[in-house]
């Protein structure tokens, strides 16, 4: 059974849910949890196997500038991004997901082509508001 965060970043690496989406949902939580949710998405860019060269595109893909200090962090592998201030914590989500975007992405391509049972692969589309957009 996935917690209702989990399936919510894992539809946003999937490209299920809109990365505005996500951005809102995650300013909307307590900084407490703000700070959960890091840590766990930190957790899963390990699990997706994801890499140090996957650093540059994550940088472009999260529209944050490379001078941004979680980029800065990340550039040198480092990821105690949830430690850092509150106003550095929306640019580390941003970085976080489009790092565990791009290592699923591939984790997915080489290695569950055929299907697979991981129930995070495996999610239905969420509920589309007729205001809400598909894709960012």
């Amino acid at each position: 059974m996935l917690y209702a965060h989990e399936v919510i970043l894992n539809e946003l690496a999937q490209g299920l849910r809109p990365t505005s989406e996500g951005v809102d949902w995650f300013e909307g939580l307590s900084e407490d949890d703000q700070r959960k949710v890091l840590h766990a998405l930190v957790l899963f860019c390990q699990q997706a196997r994801a890499r140090e060269e996957d650093v540059p595109e994550s940088i472009a893909r999260s529209g944050i500038r490379p001078t941004h200090t979680p980029a800065v962090m990340l550039t040198k592998w480092r990821f105690g991004m949830d430690q850092l201030p509150t106003y550095e914590l929306t640019k580390s989500f941003r970085l976080l997901v489009a790092l565990f975007t791009i290592a699923d992405t591939r984790r997915r391509r080489l290695y569950c082509t055929e299907g697979c049972r991981h129930a995070w692969h495996n999610l239905p589309s969420p509920p589309q508001d007729a205001d809400t957009p598909a894709n960012d």
